[in-house]
């Protein structure tokens, strides 16, 4: 670890030579995402207890993937779209949620813990970012505080679709991800949470919620064990 840490700085330092300044920030901020991507796809070491999600009665929740989360959402975009792409393969509905307010009146506890940094809806933060895979037909789910159930009608929703298990995905981790399937959990959902489709500001914080998903509410799933769950299903 250490002889390749070397190595990193010995190329950074030679960039740094040939290199403008904003071309060595983007580099290492790159390096830095694909690191901690690297860091959130090891989840083994946490899981506890193993279980395929059946198509014929899952749907996947895509937590609020904005452009107020741009910084955090991109770097796993490539595994969330093809998480994505999987569950429409096999016939898997797929739901997206987009965190917003209104008024004064929704701010709840938020702007005080986040003093006052809170998505306003019809801003430009408060829109779904394109490259994400989804179409006009999906249903997306306005929610104003951290669980994507609370006052929102989704669980009603799924109930209606038949749905006895969700898989989460999307931002931030620790957050939205990990409320929203705790709230599944304490539902009655059977619930299964995207190790490498979800995000947040830390590989600790994201590495926090695994465990605790792990133990107490969540079996653990990324997008090969997802793949290779559908393909043994459709056989």
């Amino acid at each position: 670890m250490l002889f390749r840490f070397i190595e990193i700085m010995t190329i950074i330092l030679l960039l740094h030579t040939h290199y403008p300044k904003v071309f060595l920030s983007n580099f290492i901020e790159e390096l830095v995402q694909i690191v901690n991507i690297k860091q959130m796809n090891s989840y083994k070491k946490f899981e506890i207890r193993k279980r395929d999600p059946d198509p014929k009665s899952v749907a996947l929740l895509v937590i609020d993937i904005q452009n107020h989360f741009q910084s955090i959402a991109r770097p796993i975009l490539p595994a969330l779209n093809s998480t994505i792409d999987l569950c429409r393969r096999s016939s898997v509905p797929v739901l997206f949620t987009r965190h917003c307010h209104k008024s004064p009146a929704d701010y709840s506890m938020l702007y005080e813990w986040w003093n006052g940094e809170i998505i306003i809806d019809g801003t430009p933060d408060s829109q779904l970012i394109p490259d994400l895979h989804r179409s006009d037909s999906d249903s997306v789910i306005l929610k104003n505080t951290y669980s994507a159930f609370r006052d929102t009608g989704l669980e009603e929703r799924l109930k209606e679709m038949g749905v006895e298990e969700v898989i989460v995905s999307g931002v931030m981790t620790n957050l939205c991800c990990e409320t929203t399937a705790r709230d599944a959990f304490v539902r009655g959902f059977r619930v299964f949470f995207s190790t490498d489709a979800t995000a947040t500001s830390s590989s600790e914080l994201h590495e926090a919620t695994l465990k605790n998903m792990a133990f107490g509410f969540a079996y653990l799933v990324d997008c090969n064990s997802l793949q290779h769950s559908f393909s043994n299903s459709n056989n």
